[in-house]
């Protein structure tokens, strides 16, 4: 008989792997019925299904339970993996790690940490497709989610019998998952960042300066319609093209790729039908399709302060008709936007655009990471 062994493996464990229940090594128990009428607005948050999120973080807003629950047990302390039993967010896995103490609720699952299998290798089982397509065998398609502990246990893993090797891998999962979580909190922090200094760094209505502004700069900003500041050209049919290396974009982004160009210049792409509110960037040169426009600036205006602009604005509001959302040329023309000196524009353009780059170096990163994470939970693991 073959052994049972992953693709990947640690150096210097060679045992085999062995089927276990997950009754055997980590039964799934239910929370406390706490009355909802008895919650409060201090004492111990209590984790409700509502608090499991899709993104496998516990969060949003608790209630909270002022009185001594009759039973320790339902009390959850550092590190505890929890299921979501019922409700949208059902099968989702979770995990809660805090210093603060927090009470389970009823249709919350935990994971007891019996200490029969190393706890983060237990958190990396319950990420594999093993467990998914055991938890989508006992979801009744159409009715409403719920699924109970005694399903769960039932759940079959194939895990090695070395507390080490399980400790091994466990600590390469936490590793990464302590890494995406580092990188995202730190996107969430950039962009944030970006969105209030979007708010703060240009004139608010009425006024003609901003309430942050980059230092050596004066002056009052002028009132602009984007007809004097900007181009808006169209974009054409690319079918009669040949394959070759100049990008055709439309407003979902790249298409494919040809041997003809619209324009020379950078410009920033915008939907004339469609997504008509997700401006980006386009590098020259380049070809976009009839549903996206392409803006070029004139002289004495910077690229980067009008896609800023372009960010800025409230597209949707500008909708022109009953079906597909479309803009016209004229109705972008109209937009009215406060521009400072050439100079101030493009040092505006250029702290926007390091902190662009930022945002774009974690998002990747986060991207690479959770690639990496889909591999290796697909090697690693029987």
């Amino acid at each position: 008989m073959k052994a049972l062994l992953p693709k990947i493996k640690f150096k210097n464990f060679d045992e085999k792997w062995n089927r276990k229940k997950l009754h055997s090594i980590a039964p799934l128990r239910g929370g406390f019925a706490f009355k909802s009428e008895k919650f409060q607005n201090t004492g111990i948050p209590v984790v409700r299904i509502s608090n499991i999120k899709f993104d496998g973080t516990v969060g949003g807003e608790f209630e909270y339970y002022s009185k001594i629950i009759p039973d320790e047990k339902f009390v959850l302390r550092g590190r505890s993996i929890l299921l979501a039993m019922s409700g949208a967010t059902t099968g989702k896995i979770a995990m809660l790690d805090s210093e603060k103490e927090y009470y389970q609720n009823q249709r919350v699952g935990y994971f007891q940490n019996t200490g029969e299998v190393d706890y983060d290798f237990l958190s990396s089982v319950l990420q594999t497709k093993a467990f998914t397509n055991q938890l989508n065998a006992v979801l009744v398609a159409g009715a409403q989610p719920n699924i109970s502990s005694k399903e769960i246990d039932s759940f079959e893993f194939c895990i090695p019998d070395s507390i080490d090797e399980q400790s091994a891998i466990g600590s390469l999962f936490r590793t990464l998952d302590d890494l995406l979580a580092s990188y995202k909190d730190n996107l969430i922090n950039y962009q944030s960042l970006k969105a209030t200094m979007l708010s703060k760094m240009f004139p608010k209505a009425g006024q003609t300066v901003p309430e942050i502004r980059l230092y050596g700069f004066e002056g009052e900003w002028k009132r602009k319609n984007l007809s004097e500041v900007c181009n808006i050209n169209s974009g054409r049919d690319y079918k009669h093209l040949k394959d070759g290396d100049i990008p055709v974009y439309g407003t979902g982004g790249y298409m494919l790729s040809v041997n003809d160009k619209l324009s020379d210049e950078d410009a920033i792409g915008i939907g004339r039908k469609g997504t008509i509110d997700k401006p980006y960037l386009l590098s020259a040169p380049f070809w976009t399709v009839d549903t996206l426009f392409y803006v070029t600036c004139k002289v004495g205006y910077d690229l980067y302060y009008l896609f800023l602009i372009f960010q800025k604005v409230r597209w949707k509001k500008f909708d022109e008709s009953t079906g597909v959302p479309s803009l016209s040329k004229k109705t972008i023309e109209k937009v009215v936007s406060k521009f400072p000196s050439l100079p101030e524009q493009q040092a505006i353009g250029a702290y926007f655009s390091n902190l662009d780059n930022l945002i774009n170096s974690y998002q990747e990163k986060i991207s690479q990471f959770e690639t990496l994470k889909k591999k290796l939970l697909q090697d690693m693991f029987i």
